[in-house]
This record gives C-alpha cells, structure tokens and sequence, in this order.
C-alpha cells in the first residue's frame, strides 16, 4: 500500500503533528477500523441475541460471521502490504458478504415487528417499532460494508475521485474520496442517533442527559454533511468539524460511564445479568466510534 502522505489536514489544523509521519495512511486506516468493527457488531448481536437465553438458528449467522469475517479483513490488510489488488478483491468480497448479511438480519427484524390487519394486509404499531428487534442494528452491516468498500479501492490521485480497479481499469467517482467519506460519516452518525433516540424513547427521555446524544448527534450529523459538499474547507470549517467529533467522541465516554452507573445496585455491586438486559454499555461507544471515523477523514485531503 502506499505510504502515508507527508501532510495532511490535521497537521495543518496542529502544527506539532508535522513533526511525526504516521506509519500508515488513511484507507490502511479506514480498513482497520472496519475489520475491527465487524468484529464488535457480532459482539454487540451476541448480547443482544442472548436477552432471552435462547439464540434461534439463523440468529447464529452474524454472530459467527463477524469473527471470520473480520479475521479474513486483517489478513487482507497484512496481504495488501505486497498485493493490493489480491487484497481488494478478498476485502471486496467480505463486504459484500457483509451487505447480504445486513440485509438478511433487518428483513428478519422487520418480519417479526409487523402484525397482520383485519381484512388482508400489516400493520405497524409504535410501540413495536420501540420494543420489537431493532431494524436499524443489522443495517450497521450494510454502513461498515460501505466504508470498506470506499477504502479499499484507491483513488489515483488525491482529490480526483478517480479509483483503480483491477489492472489498467479504473472508475470515476462522482465526488472524491475525502468528500465521500464525510458525508458517509454524516450518515453513520445519522444512524446512531435514530438508534439512540429509538433506544431512550423506551424511558420517553425522563431524564435530561439522554438528550445530549441527540443534539450533539444532530449538530455532527449537519457539519459532516457540509464538510462533504464544500470543495475546499477552510481551516475553520476543519476546526468546526473537529469539534463536532470531539463532543462526539466525550459523549460516548459519558454516556458509556452513565450506562455503567445504571446497571450497577447498591455500593458498586456488578450483576452480570443488569449488564445483559439493562443499559447497553456498548451503545454509547458507538458515538466515540463515530468520532474516531471522523477524525480519520482528516488523515488526507
């Protein structure tokens, strides 16, 4: 893989960053955070799967594939160093793989929200669609596809929107790379905060922190969407969109520290069983994971 470049928007935003070259470059970066992610969703649905203590057959599907799929992204990565394309079309096909299971697991999510209607037809009622399985959850498959997809294939030069496939073959891109993946993280963060507000509209937002997700989501949401269809941001335009991603990135903390404290009785006493079925810890840290991809957009122009 290509080297890592000598300048980037954070050096610009920070001075001192010149002084250090990072060892990897931004798609090594974006594709590392993928791997690693599919490897926490199929977590993620492990616990949320086991709520009931009886997992079903196909429930089994994303909770296997993740690991394997994840596994196979880091070996992609350690075969890029010499192959690049090799490793492209193998991550290619693991994404893809990803896509199918995304979809799959929202078609099952959402099967089992509708009820049928008197005369024929469904209905969908609002409370089912706040305690029934999460339609967005397996999507967040279908979002990490998408982001590894974009990373592995490498733009020819910076800015262009212009990728090579296999061989001589290329494609041009409507945007650039840079422009996609801020509007691509715009979207992620999109969905975290549908999943947030989803999730805390079971306790119809009683208590004022949950709002914070929300509007710090929502401001993150507008700046990256912005950053993605500027041509040339300026300094303070990347400073704006910095801080969006640090309150971001303190959110989850807070929120996973607040989750915590939810979960756990008297004088700091651990139930494992509270940490199952009450405040999912990992929920939180989707929107410090959200951050972390937004920073590392600022890795090239």
């Amino acid at each position: 893989m290509n080297s890592a470049s000598s300048s980037f928007p954070l050096q610009e935003m920070l001075p001192l960053l010149k002084r250090w070259r990072l060892p990897f470059n931004r798609d090594q970066a974006m594709l590392t955070l993928a791997a690693v992610n599919v490897f926490f969703i199929g977590l993620d649905i492990f616990l949320a799967h086991n709520l009931n203590g009886n997992i079903v057959p196909y429930e089994w599907i994303p909770i296997i594939f993740s690991p394997i799929a994840g596994a196979i992204l880091l070996v992609a990565g350690w075969i890029a160093v010499r192959n690049r394309p090799a490793a492209n079309l193998i991550a290619t096909f693991v994404f893809f793989s990803c896509i199918v299971v995304g979809i799959l697991g929202s078609y099952f999510h959402l099967r089992r929200a509708f009820l049928p209607a008197e005369g024929g037809g469904i209905i969908i009622p609002n409370e089912i669609l706040l305690w029934a399985p999460p339609v967005l959850g397996p999507l967040t498959f279908l979002l990490v596809a998408i982001l590894g997809i974009s990373a592995a294939w490498e733009e020819i030069d910076p800015g262009s929107g212009k990728l090579r496939l296999m061989g001589s073959k290329t494609i041009q891109m409507p945007l650039s790379k840079t422009r996609a993946f801020f509007l691509l993280t715009s979207m992620f963060i999109l969905v975290t905060v549908i999943s947030s507000v989803m999730d805390h509209a079971r306790t119809n937002f009683e208590n004022l922190w949950l709002w914070l997700p929300t509007l710090s989501g929502v401001f993150a949401i507008i700046v990256s969407a912005v950053m993605g269809f500027m041509n040339h941001p300026t300094l303070a335009d990347r400073w704006t969109y910095a801080a969006a991603l640090a309150v971001l990135t303190a959110v989850g903390l807070i929120g996973a520290y607040l989750h915590v404290e939810t979960n756990l009785i008297g004088q700091d006493v651990i139930v494992v069983e509270r940490f199952i079925r009450g405040a999912p810890l990992m929920g939180p840290l989707l929107f410090s994971n959200m951050g972390i991809l937004g920073f590392l957009v600022l890795l090239e122009d």
